[in-house]
């Protein structure tokens, strides 16, 4: 039967969700502020690489111990939500347990639920201690990694605790009022059977734990849907569609810069006819930079990148810069690109947290430029980069670091001749010499001449 509660539950629920639809549309137009780009080839190739990236998990077991313990976490978070699904069913509709008719199909799902929520605790537990006890490095280091990350990681992780234990509260109270009772509850609950006489005989009592851990896991659920946008445990959403449109070309290879590439061709072919400029909404043409200087001159893949980034630090601890103490730290490429990005776009979380600004924590000398390259990134983190593709394939989301790195040195390079004075050298040596030498094409076989000593005979 339908009641006040029942109603105040149906509004709670649509302001979340509704709350969520709004911050994900927010976060669309965000990401589509970047330059079009088309990744809509090979579509079984993608969905293929998305079931072993994204839903497999396929790249965290390089690190066997933290892979055990997301994927306890993963597989919780997924099948916990069926669990959730019936909560909102009763919550709507006053029933109770509406999908216990599915016998021991239903028995054996809350069973696993259990196991899997008792694992999530001490997955979540665990996790707790190697961020504030034992301090894992990629997890601590980096003036990225400090103030609200940290915070935001714990949160999380209490969180999931917290919500855990309101569902066990909720079984554990359900179990002994049918025993005290003399009835029956659908499903199987191997653990919270153990725990039965926990709370107490008294039914008054037991009513309201078993209410109040029953409000407070959904109401739970739908705050930590609401909180998403401003964690990095977005990731648990956008992993999916980033890996999906993840490169598929080899990772040594390099994208052209299509202007560049039609003059050549121009130059080549007299016949060829270049495609018509962008233009925009009122028919202006669209201004094409070489390379990127802020946010809208790169993907929107790149910036759906920034979205996705797990903060795990596995690109930083295995970049060759970073390691030998040189600015550069990957990981913090990808936050910059996303408050940049927040910063002129929309701020899409109810939270608005800033990873530095607001905490007043200074990455590094950066200068007051209101863009992306030089207002966020320095051009000696960019040239500290090897474009050795570790950060890329250590990853576990396909997140391609490189390929922001590459199109702001671009910028450097093709706009502002900004490169070092060796590479300066190098580029007038081609241009003069045809070769990166300092000597002409007829010099080359010189050092032949010099080492050909004649045969005495």
């Amino acid at each position: 039967m339908i009641g006040i509660e029942n109603i105040v539950f149906l509004l709670v629920a649509a302001v979340g969700i509704g709350l969520f639809v709004w911050q994900i549309r927010k976060i669309r137009k965000n990401v589509l502020m970047g330059r079009d780009t088309d990744l809509a080839d090979n579509p079984s190739e993608r969905l293929n690489k998305m079931l072993l990236v994204a839903f497999g998990q396929q790249k965290m077991f390089k690190r066997p111990l933290p892979a055990v313990l997301h994927l306890f976490v993963y597989v919780g978070f997924l099948v916990i939500n069926i669990e959730v699904l019936e909560i909102l069913i009763d919550g709507i509709f006053g029933t109770h347990r509406i999908l216990g008719f599915a016998g021991i199909l239903y028995s054996g799902l809350m069973a696993v639920n259990e196991i899997l929520a008792a694992l999530v605790i001490i997955a979540c537990a665990i996790f707790l201690w190697r961020r504030n006890v034992t301090h894992v490095p990629r997890l601590a280091n980096g003036v990225e990694m400090r103030a609200w990350p940290k915070l935001d990681a714990n949160l999380i992780l209490i969180t999931e605790i917290v919500l855990m234990l309101a569902l066990f509260a909720f079984n554990i109270s359900d179990l002994k009022l049918a025993e005290l009772r003399g009835t029956h509850i659908a499903g199987a609950f191997p653990i919270s059977s153990m725990f039965v006489n926990a709370l107490g005989s008294d039914p008054d009592t037991l009513h309201i734990i078993g209410r109040v851990g029953w409000w407070f896991h959904i109401l739970g659920i739908l705050a930590f849907m609401n909180y998403l946008p401003s964690s990095k445990h977005f990731h648990i959403i956008m992993a999916f569609p980033n890996v999906y449109y993840s490169k598929l070309l080899p990772k040594g290879k390099f994208t052209t810069n299509a202007a560049i590439t039609n003059e050549i061709k121009a130059m080549l072919d007299p016949s060829y006819q270049p495609p018509a400029p962008e233009v925009d909404a009122e028919g202006n043409p669209v201004i094409q930079r070489f390379g990127a200087k802020d946010v809208e001159d790169l993907t929107w893949k790149q910036l759906m990148d920034s979205y996705t980034c797990t903060e795990c630090g596995r690109c930083t601890s295995v970049c060759p810069a970073n390691i030998t103490g040189k600015l550069l730290s990957p990981r913090k490429i990808v936050m910059d690109t996303r408050d940049r990005m927040e910063e002129k776009g929309e701020h899409p979380a109810i939270f608005k947290p800033n990873h530095y600004k607001e905490m007043g924590v200074e990455r590094v000398e950066v200068t007051e430029e209101k863009t992306l390259l030089r207002g966020y990134i320095t051009p000696e983190e960019l040239w500290a980069c090897t474009s050795c593709n570790a950060c890329v394939e250590a990853c576990p989301v396909n997140i391609d670091q490189l390929s922001t790195i590459m199109d702001l040195r671009r910028y450097l390079v093709l706009e502002e001749s900004a490169a070092p004075a060796s590479l300066n050298a190098m580029f007038t040596n081609i241009e003069n010499n045809g070769a990166p030498w300092a000597f002409p094409a007829s010099d080359r076989f010189n050092w032949a001449d010099e080492l050909y000593v004649p045969s005495k005979n």
